[in-house]
């Protein structure tokens, strides 16, 4: 099922995705020609695991997370995609297809770009081709960085890290979203995620109740998070200096 289209008048402007604002402005019209705005629902699959892929997307609200589903049903989250980025690295990278799936975990909007205009800007000598190579080292330093994360700290470190990751790149503090899901980023049981939760509740750092996980103190919460948060951000803001890095 694909993602169902929306109106342009009612979808965010494509600037609103940090790397489409990062472009100059012819880049980014001809680019916006062939775009359409796409509503991404909560659980929306946008790609399966061996299968071609056929859009690339752009989102501008929702948070998308690229995840590894293993043989007996587990799963974790290798990295997050939001407004600062884009779905489909495969597309230009000659892949075309991966072992992952990408998966909504934040309802939100989109741009969809199909392959073919995708890979003709990527072939032309312009700034595209250079910044979501850029963009392609950041995110693999993001799942490098996860996969230390998940090998040597605890879970309530993760689980402050994730949700700093997931309101950076939200226009809003407020996260709507399952324990259950949480837990399967993580790769950790649903009772490891509510602990916690209840430690950040009960310090002040977050507001949980069914669904829905506010961060009400963002620095507080980076003092509860592991290194990995400063480490992605920095090598982020590094990689990508002209603005596409999460607020």
């Amino acid at each position: 099922m694909l993602p169902r289209r929306i109106d342009r008048a009612a979808a965010h402007a494509p600037d609103n995705n940090q790397l489409l604002a990062a472009l100059p402005a012819s880049a980014c019209v001809a680019l916006f020609d062939a775009m359409e705005p796409v509503a991404l629902p909560l659980g929306q699959v946008l790609y399966e695991p061996d299968v071609p892929m056929a859009f690339a997307y752009f989102p501008t609200t929702a948070g998308v997370s690229l995840h590894y589903v293993g043989r007996n049903g587990e799963s974790v989250e290798l990295a997050g995609v939001g407004r600062e980025g884009l779905i489909g690295i495969p597309l230009f990278m000659g892949g075309d297809t991966t072992c992952s799936s990408a998966v909504v975990h934040t309802a939100g909007q989109a741009w969809r770009l199909a392959r073919a205009p995708l890979l003709q800007a990527f072939a032309q000598d312009g700034p595209l081709r250079p910044l979501l190579l850029r963009y392609t080292q950041s995110l693999i330093t993001q799942i490098s960085q996860n996969a230390a994360c998940h090998r040597h700290h605890s879970i309530e470190q993760q689980l402050s890290r994730w949700l700093l990751q997931a309101v950076d790149r939200s226009p809003a503090s407020e996260i709507v979203i399952t324990q259950d899901l949480v837990a399967g980023m993580l790769g950790v049981r649903r009772e490891s995620v509510t602990q916690a939760a209840g430690l950040l509740q009960r310090a002040g750092h977050i507001s949980y109740r069914r669904g829905h996980i506010t961060v009400l103190d963002h620095q507080a919460l980076q003092r509860s998070a592991c290194e990995c948060y400063a480490v992605v951000k920095q090598e982020c803001a590094r990689l990508l200096p002209m603005g596409a890095t999460p607020a």
